[in-house]
């Protein structure tokens, strides 16, 4: 018998233990919200201070919702997986591209419903992104880069020849280091199967530290055609303004030293100025509420004053944005540090905890 059926039997009994579990103990599950002090706030975004691009019609039938509440409507998890495709849509289902040859599919085989690693503890978000993959060193190597978030990681190198990369991704980075207590009546093999070993990360060549921003704009065409139509507008506003506030965009694919080793993407090392990336991504949820934004602030990320950003770690999630909006975003979340409260959907904290205001 195959190792990968042996996992997949193990964990259908790992959906079994939790489901006795949580029907014969008291158990709460985990919960990723938490009380902390106010959140920096402003009560709506500014206006504009230079002309920006104009806001789209949207297809009848498929009118924004700007009535119903956004505080706190998203999902929580424990890692995003964003995948650089250097596409700018995707099929509805994003692990259907290219046939099914993809790494959203093989992911999805390990972490969605009934995988190997499928935990109801432990949510691991696949997103697809427009964000280039790095050139791997033998560049006749077909191979897949990914940003893991809100670890701010960036994995230059999934070949796709093999599927011994992609696990090593799954027992290195994205397996919980500590296990939910509804687990505690698995056997240790078991235990051991669905939790991390960080033995795995060496096999995983010139993976980075993250230290720019994010702004990531669902852009899914494939997928509901408000996101489509408003995805690639707010992606062209947020890099205008971002270099209009003295921030560099970057472009093209990372580069990456064939014989780094962990630690900070090249070029960025030390650097005194800001640098950001910005990427149309796959289905976060909330068509209705498009245009749907996450901004991703990197650890150790400053003010101008040079004290720290009180989001530095964290991801932002904003809702119904327009290109009007795209500047005062920028000023008060990346810049300034305060959250735009009527726009808010909620946010990942680096304890993985959702932030609502």
């Amino acid at each position: 018998m195959s190792q990968r059926l042996v996992l997949r039997q193990l964990t259908r009994q790992t959906w079994q233990s939790v489901n006795r579990t949580s029907l014969t103990s008291a158990a709460p599950r985990r919960s990723f919200a938490s009380k902390r002090p106010p959140l920096p706030t402003v009560p709506t975004c500014p206006s504009p201070t230079c002309e920006c691009a104009e806001m789209p019609a949207m297809p009848e039938g498929l009118e924004i919702d700007y009535k119903s509440p956004i505080n706190g409507v998203i999902a929580g998890y424990a890692e995003q997986v964003l995948i650089c495709t250097g596409k700018e849509d995707w099929p509805s289902k994003i692990e259907e591209d290219n046939s099914g040859d993809n790494l959203a599919a093989d992911l999805k085989e390990l972490f969605g419903r009934g995988g190997t690693y499928a935990d109801p503890f432990h949510n691991v978000a696949l997103v697809n992104s427009s964000l280039p993959s790095s050139v791997p060193p033998r560049a006749e190597v077909q191979s897949t880069s990914v940003y893991l978030l809100p670890s701010f990681k960036y994995v230059p190198f999934l070949p796709r020849v093999s599927f011994d990369h992609v696990q090593a991704l799954a027992k290195g980075y994205l397996l919980p280091e500590k296990l939910h207590s509804a687990h505690d009546g698995l056997s240790p093999v078991h235990r051991d199967i669905l939790t991390r070993n960080d033995a795995y990360q060496g096999l995983l060549h010139g993976v980075q530290d993250v230290t720019d921003t994010l702004a990531l704009i669902c852009g899914h065409g494939g997928r509901d055609m408000r996101c489509g139509i408003l995805g690639p507008l707010l992606r062209d506003e947020f890099e205008k303004q971002l270099e209009r506030k003295g921030v560099e965009v970057l472009k093209g694919p990372v580069q990456v030293q064939a014989d780094a080793e962990a630690g900070q993407i090249e070029g960025e090392a030390g650097a005194q100025k800001d640098t950001a990336r910005v990427g149309v991504i796959s289905h976060i949820g909330g068509h209705k509420f498009a245009g749907n934004i996450i901004i991703y602030i990197p650890p150790g990320k400053k003010l101008a004053n040079g004290s720290p950003h009180p989001f530095a770690g964290h991801g932002l999630w904003y809702a119904r944005a327009q290109p009007k909006h795209v500047e005062g975003l920028i000023e008060e979340t990346i810049i300034k540090g305060n959250i735009v409260a009527d726009m808010f959907r909620g946010g990942i904290d680096p304890q993985r905890r959702i932030m609502r205001l």
